[in-house]
């Protein structure tokens, strides 16, 4: 398969890239321990989930916080996936714009009529592959997404775009798009919070931009984040993804869990923050 941006390749099939590593390669292994994380979450939501932000590192470290959002949320069919670009290949909005994904024991399909609605509406989005062949952070979420739902369909985009104003515009041309469906349409957001610093400094500093979250405030989101350094690797999609959920009528943010890899590991001076949230 080639890498190069285009939405005329056929049949295209994203093979994981982190199975076996972040998470288990086994299928039934995999079942099994994306259960137990499920398990912990609360009762499932009566209210529709907009938009769902969950975490993607290695499940031993993030899994509990990952099982607690995604089993809590109450997601549509058709999944919206925005996630960021650690690779820095490819596209700024870059859309895998058809095939499916692959996970061990699940194959996701993507809605390549939707993608390409979007794709028509937003010029700056692009069907660029590139993007994604290196990118864990959409796949970590897709086994968890599997679990709750067999049927899903996602449209997986990757976010490097760094303007809110820009991020804005592209919204508002998906609200247009995802409004005029006879369907509705969940957006799942993947991104860790503070990256190596201590296991205190990080809950200070993810309070800080999870506030902003919580206040449904994307421009405050990315305000925060480079006014304070906090290293939140999803900052740019989430803020996307607040921007939309806000165009179909979001109302109310909430906390599903918090944590730090240091709870896990031990080690309370170099950690990692994990946080969930579900908007409806």
């Amino acid at each position: 398969m080639s890498v190069a941006s285009s939405s005329s390749v056929s049949s295209m099939v994203r093979q994981p890239v982190v199975a076996g590593r972040f998470y288990p390669g086994d299928p039934a292994q995999l079942r099994r321990e994306v259960a137990g994380y499920l398990g912990q979450a609360a009762p499932r939501s009566e209210k529709p989930t907009l938009l769902a932000m969950a975490p993607h590192a290695g499940y031993v470290f993030s899994g509990s916080v990952a099982g607690r959002t995604l089993g809590a949320a109450r997601l549509a069919d058709t999944l919206l996936l925005l996630g960021p670009n650690h690779t820095g290949r490819g596209a700024r909005l870059a859309v895998w714009p058809e095939g499916a994904w692959l996970v061990p024991g699940c194959e996701v399909p993507v809605d390549a009529g939707l993608a390409g609605e979007l794709l028509a509406a937003e010029p700056r989005l692009t069907p660029d592959v590139a993007a994604h062949l290196g990118e864990h952070s959409l796949e970590v979420e897709l086994p968890f997404l599997c679990a709750v739902n067999p049927g899903a369909r996602i449209v997986p985009v990757c976010v490097a775009e760094p303007d809110p104003a820009v991020l804005r515009g592209v919204a508002g041309a998906i609200v247009a798009v995802l409004g005029a469906l006879a369907r509705p349409v969940s957006i799942v957001v993947s991104s860790d919070m503070s990256h190596y610093i201590s296991h205190n400094a990080a809950k200070k500093r993810d309070s800080m931009a999870l506030s902003r979250v919580l206040a449904l405030d994307p421009e405050g989101l990315c305000q925060v984040v480079r006014r304070e350094g906090i290293t939140m690797c999803g900052v740019m999609p989430m803020a996307l993804g607040l921007f939309v959920a806000l165009g179909l009528g979001a109302r109310e943010a909430t906390l599903a869990a918090y944590a730090t890899s240091g709870e896990v590991t031990g080690d309370m001076e170099q950690v990692v923050g994990y946080a969930g949230v579900l908007v409806s």
